[in-house]
């Protein structure tokens, strides 16, 4: 009696875990950035997720890369987001910011089933936040 009960328990639990929104663990996906001018897909990599730019306006370069030799390279194809670390409410890790050419540790977090709360800060204490929209 006692075994069937704790089956029930564990398949309500189970259901309960599974009936959740879809959205609360994958941001997987094409986003578009808050200012509407780049593209970011958002991929599984290492237990947490990376993004790289999939489109940019203009010519797109890195020009404030600190690196003089990646100072004419595309900016379409770099990876930007390393957020590896889970951390209870997203993940965390660095991002590196092409229009200044510097990386900060960064995180991600999905507020909505089509919203992605991207941050980048400094000592963990200043930090810039967008919110970015699913394209798909």
């Amino acid at each position: 009696m006692h075994s069937r009960l704790r089956r029930r328990v564990w398949a309500l639990v189970a259901m309960g875990a599974l009936g959740g929104p879809a959205w609360a663990a994958d941001p997987s996906g094409i986003w578009l950035t808050e200012t509407g001018s780049s593209r970011v897909r958002i991929a599984p990599c290492g237990g947490g997720f990376c993004g790289t730019i999939v489109s940019a306006p203009g010519k797109g370069l890195d020009v404030k890369n600190p690196d003089p030799a990646l100072q004419n390279r595309s900016v379409v194809g770099v990876q930007i987001l390393d957020a590896r670390q889970p951390d209870g409410t997203g993940f965390s890790g660095s991002l590196y910011n092409p229009n200044d050419g510097k990386t900060y540790s960064g995180s991600l977090k999905l507020t909505g089933p089509n919203t992605l709360e991207v941050a980048g800060c400094v000592m963990s204490v200043f930090c810039k936040r967008q919110t970015w929209t699913r394209v798909k």
